[in-house]
Formats: structure tokens, sequence, C-alpha cells
């Protein structure tokens, strides 16, 4: 018994006209004995039939239906794209003089310099 994922990926190549002659003819005969393949191939026929409406002329008519389509979508009715988008700007004001952020570019060099401290004051330590 295929699994659902296989059940649609065959679906999709008989819908979309991939399948060589050998495999068309036995998923055809999947059609006839098998009602979940059955019920797949109607359900991603009728997903699909929306491109069929499209007229034949070009790729860009297609490309503007696909976008009108996305456009109607239910999560996308809040997106206006007249407004701009938010963009991440540098503080205003620089950061409260506490702790490491204070440095500045010296933060490197104190925080190195702080490291070679702590790890002598241990060997030292270890020593006793």
């Amino acid at each position: 018994m295929a699994s659902e994922s296989d059940r649609i990926a065959r679906a999709g190549d008989y819908v979309l006209g991939l399948m060589n002659d050998a495999e068309r003819e036995r998923a055809e005969r999947d059609l006839e004995i098998d009602p979940a393949f059955r019920d797949t191939v109607v359900r991603l026929a009728e997903r699909m039939h929306v491109f069929d409406r499209a007229p034949p002329s070009g790729g860009h008519d297609r490309w503007r239906l696909i976008s009108q389509r996305i456009a109607e979508l239910p999560q996308m009715r809040g997106h206006d794209e007249a407004k701009p988008s938010a963009v991440i700007r540098r503080l205003e004001r620089r950061p409260y003089g506490v702790g490491v952020h204070s440095l500045g570019g010296r933060r490197g060099t104190v925080i190195a310099i702080v490291l070679i401290a702590v790890f002598a004051l241990g060997y030292l330590m270890g020593q006793l």
C-alpha cells in the first residue's frame, strides 16, 4: 500500500502528464480499482483547473493570474503593497554605559586581558 505522499506524487505526475506509457497505463488501472488514488487525482485536477482558465497567449498572463490568486488568499488580505516595509535602523542614542557595551572598540582587547588574567589565576591556584 502506497503512502499518502507517494499517492499524491503519482497523482500529480498523472495529472501533469509526466508519466511514460507504462506508468500511465498502470495509473489508469489504479484509477479503476483504487478509490483513494482516484480521489487524489480528482482533487489535484480540480486544484489545477484554475490554470486552464488562463488564455494560452503567454507566460506573463499566467504569471499575472497566479499573482492575482495569491493576492486573494486570506493570509494576504492585510498586506498593503503601497505601505513601505519596516526597516531596522541604527539606534538614535548610544546604549547605556554599563557592561562591555561601554568599552566601544576596545571591547575585544579588554575581554582578552580579562581571560588571560583568569587563566593565569587558575594556573597559580592549581600550583598551590
